[in-house]
């Protein structure tokens, strides 16, 4: 079907025929009639499917065609990236470009306080579509900054995805302040549980529009290294040095591994960028610009460059690791071959990922061509076909409650190597203390033997021999001591706390030892029973005066004698 068998706006055609648009797709064939006579739309389409078309063209009729409050918002449109918004914006300025009255502004996080404050104006006078990540246009919501009481347009592109980064609740608070009236356009790649509620909770009396999730272009040649991840660097330094690459697309799953990866490709002389989401919006913009304009030959990303992106003339796109989703992997891919060009794309299967790649093949319906690994990387693992994922850490780290190899033989290899750790720097640990406490139990005095009997006399006798000197002791501290006043109770000394604690201990614990610091330096263990010897106290003699130096070489210059 043409655009113009279609029931849409003068101006809107025009501009359709200068950008050279004639055939609709089967989703815009669909739904651009719906959204045309007022319904909700429920359209499951993925990306590249011209869904952005679909939605925007009959809004934009309506919205020119009058009947809607000026100065106020008329549309809201959510996306779940920047990246997404910013494109949408961009369609929206191509579609309405004839349009004399029809205002957009696009609003999104991570931008410096000019952008923010343009965004502030074009909300105030009331743009008649607003373009806006979920986050930012709740903030400002609280902030009072948006008035949504005559929005007649409520669209979400992406559903699925903003379900997934967790904009549930953001998104049934922006549908709580739009008028009930409001006509809702939902698009989704995927129609999970979460859609469907989702759906039943915003739409009214919806029209479903399902269209079967397309495959990768024929023009792809689609290619797998089964390898180990310690191989993978090794296998796309080979692919960049074996051709001259100017527009390759590198996906990871981790914007750790994007950080990683676009490292090592610049150790090597590969000039390329990064792209995940820890950039400010800023640096995402200056990526971008550079990548589309050749001066980064290489993008590496993570999956927010998968969807929305449009760029003609990929020559490659590589997966570092494998999507667990077909519907990414389809996005992935979908980035070369465009616009009846040839494209590569090459990914990486490593062992864990051999069970979702082969669910990538049951979906296209083919083998994917397996090349053999660059000399030097040594042999990959064995491509198996796999009932279900296999687990990371196969060697019973991670799964260590099943039996057999990954079972009961991970612990056995755990313990063996804690037991192997333990004997390696056995000579290195504090050996245990004798805790007598816990191994002794206290004897009576009529169950102690003879011998425990010699040693305690033995003990004493010493003792007896420093009574008369510690009693002259007590007798000289007595006497300084201040006499204690009427009704105050006299302060035991520490000395005498000491004593009296040691007089309170239970039978049988004379012999415990207090802990030293096995026997090494000051810290040697001595048993409490025993008492140091005493200690001689020698006689003080005044010592002969020092001299400094001025003084000597006075004296001994003008002959004066000590």
């Amino acid at each position: 079907m043409y655009f113009d068998e279609l029931d849409l706006n003068d101006n809107v055609l025009d501009a359709l025929y200068d950008m050279r648009f004639d055939t609709c797709t089967p989703v815009q064939e669909k739904c651009i009639p719906e959204i045309l006579e007022g319904h909700d739309v429920l359209g499951v389409a993925q990306t590249g499917t011209g869904k952005t078309a679909a939605y925007l063209l009959p809004v934009l009729s309506k919205l020119d065609d009058g009947g809607y409050p000026k100065d106020a918002i008329n549309c809201v449109i959510m996306s779940p990236t920047r990246e997404l918004a910013q494109q949408i914006d961009q369609a929206m300025q191509g579609f309405g470009y004839y349009l004399q009255g029809v205002s957009s502004v696009a609003v999104y996080g991570g931008n410096d306080g000019n952008r923010y404050d343009q965004e502030l104006r074009s909300l105030r006078m009331g743009a008649d579509v607003v373009i806006a990540t979920p986050g930012r246009l709740i903030s400002h919501i609280s902030l009072g900054n948006v008035d949504l009481s005559k929005v007649s347009f409520f669209i979400l592109d992406e559903a699925d995805r903003m379900l997934d980064m967790g904009f549930s609740d953001d998104i049934k608070t922006i549908a709580s302040k739009l008028p009930k009236t409001c006509q809702t356009i939902m698009f989704s790649a995927t129609m999970p549980e979460k859609i469907e509620e989702l759906a039943k909770t915003l739409l009214k009396n919806p029209v479903e529009i399902k269209l079967a999730v397309s495959k990768p272009a024929e023009k792809i040649k689609q290619e797998a290294y089964v390898c180990y991840e310690t191989q993978k660097m090794t296998i796309i330094k080979d692919i960049f040095k074996a051709g001259d690459l100017k527009r390759v697309i590198v996906f990871s799953g981790s914007k750790f591994k994007v950080k990683q990866l676009a490292a090592s490709l610049q150790q090597i002389g590969v000039n390329c960028g990064a792209m995940h989401s820890d950039l400010e919006q800023a640096e995402r913009d200056d990526v971008m610009f550079k990548f589309k304009s050749g001066q980064y030959d290489v993008l590496v990303a993570t999956d927010i460059v998968a969807r929305g992106i449009d760029i003609d003339d990929i020559e490659m796109v590589i997966n570092y690791d494998v999507p667990h989703d077909t519907e990414d992997y389809v996005h992935r891919i979908g980035r070369t071959a465009r616009a009846n060009r040839d494209g590569r794309a090459i990914t990486f299967v490593s062992e864990e990922d051999q069970y979702w790649f082969q669910q990538i093949e049951k979906f296209l319906e083919k083998v994917v061509d397996k090349m053999p690994l660059p000399e030097g990387c040594g042999e990959g693992p064995e491509y198996i076909k796999l009932n279900k994922p296999k687990k990371k850490g196969a060697n019973g780290r991670n799964n260590r409650r099943g039996n057999g190899k990954n079972g009961e033989a991970g612990k056995n290899s755990a313990k063996n190597r804690r037991q192997k750790d333990r004997d390696q720097t056995s000579h290195k640990r504090k050996p245990n203390k004798p805790n007598e406490r816990q191994e002794k139990a206290p004897r009576s005095n009529e169950q102690q033997p003879q011998q425990g009997n010699k040693q305690q006399n033995a003990k004493q006798q010493p003792q007896q021999g420093n009574k008369q000197q510690n009693a002259k002791q007590q007798n000289a501290k007595q006497q300084n001591r201040k006499p204690a006043q009427p009704g105050e109770q006299p302060k035991n000394s520490n000395s005498q706390k000491r004593r009296n604690n040691s007089n309170q201990q239970r039978p049988g614990t004379e012999n415990n030892v207090r802990p030293g610091s096995n026997g090494r330096g000051r810290g040697v263990a001595q048993k409490k029973g025993d008492k140091p010897a005493a200690h001689k106290h020698t006689p003080i003699v005044n010592p002969q005066k020092q001299e400094n130096a001025v003084k000597k070489f006075i004296k001994r210059i003008f002959g004066f004698k000590k």
